[in-house]
This record gives C-alpha cells, structure tokens and sequence, in this order.
C-alpha cells in the first residue's frame, strides 16, 4: 500500500493545498455557527498539513519550494480559522474574547517566526509548548466544543483561545531564551 501511495501521482503540494481547502471549509463553518463540522474540518485539514511533509519525506517528491508553500499555507490557514473565529466573537460582542484571538494569532505568528529566523541564523529551533500539534488541539478541543456544537453544554472556544494565546506567548519567550543560549554556545 505504502509503495503505491508513492508511486503515484499524489504530491505533497497536493496534500498541502487539501489542507488548506479543508482549513477554508472550516473557516466558513465557523461564520456559519456550525462549529463541530468547522472542527472536523479542521482536523482534517490539520492532519492533512502534518502529512504533507512526512510524504514528502518518504516519497522523495519534496522540493525546497514544496516545503515553502508548506509553512506559508500553515500560516495562512491558522490566521484564517482564527479569523473566522475573532468575526464570531466581534458578532456577539465579546470584545475580550477578540483580543484573546489577536493575542493568538500574533503568538502563533510568533512561535513560527521565531523558529524560522533561530533557523536561519544556524540554530535548530523546536522548543517549547506550543508546537503546531499543540495548538490544533488546543483550536480543535475549542470548536468540537463550542457552545451550540452538539457535544453536551460546554463551553471550550474561549477558553481555548486564551489558553492558544498564553502558550504561545509562552512558547515565544521559551524560543527566544533558548535561541540566544545556543547562540552564546557557539
């Protein structure tokens, strides 16, 4: 099975940009309060983008502008959905909970910069608690649910986004002390 997958004509830029539909369903899922499908979408999308570079990997069809497009759809993917969800806090007047999204959406930023420039500079950069996998929990646990997703009367989306936007801050500090320790190592 696992060499015919590779023998195939699927690419990991496919698989990429699947993800990225999936994350766009998600988002509009969202606008239209049917948050448990907005979180099976974007789990489905989630795990698309961690696929994505491991069949790359395993199948030898990656190429440097594969994994580009890679990180950017991340990003753009998680600003998205986080969008959506900062539009639904703003339609309810939950001023709170929208700048808990933008403190989100800038950490998220922020984790993934921070590696990227550790990256350039010679550092290898994969510290701290808010992993890419970390937060599509944390996102994933917040939609699936999310008051009115049919899951029992809870109550997760903000919670999780204030939580999403502590790791990540977190996490940023973390990379930054780490970074500029190996850096006086060198």
């Amino acid at each position: 099975m696992r060499e015919r997958l590779i023998e195939s004509r699927l690419t990991p830029n496919a698989i990429s940009l699947t993800g990225f539909a999936l994350n766009l369903a998600a988002a509009g899922l969202i606008v239209s309060r049917l948050f448990f499908l907005a979180g099976v979408a974007f789990i489905a999308g989630s795990l698309m983008d961690m696929l994505d570079g491991r069949y790359s990997r395993m199948s030898g069809k990656g190429t440097p502008f594969g994994a580009f497009l890679d990180s950017t759809l991340d990003r753009l993917e998680e600003g998205i959905v986080l969008t959506a969800i900062a539009a639904y806090f703003a339609s309810r007047h939950n001023q709170a909970a929208v700048a808990g999204v933008v403190a989100a959406v800038l950490g998220s930023l922020m984790v993934s910069y921070t590696r990227a420039r550790a990256e350039a500079l010679g550092v290898a950069c994969k510290v701290g608690i808010a992993t890419r996998p970390v937060r599509v929990v944390i996102l994933s646990a917040g939609l699936v649910f999310a008051k009115g997703a049919s899951l029992g009367n809870f109550e997760l989306l903000e919670p999780a986004v204030y939580v999403l936007a502590g790791v990540t801050a977190i996490t940023t500090i973390q990379r930054i002390i780490y970074v500029r320790s190996q850096l006086r190592s060198m």
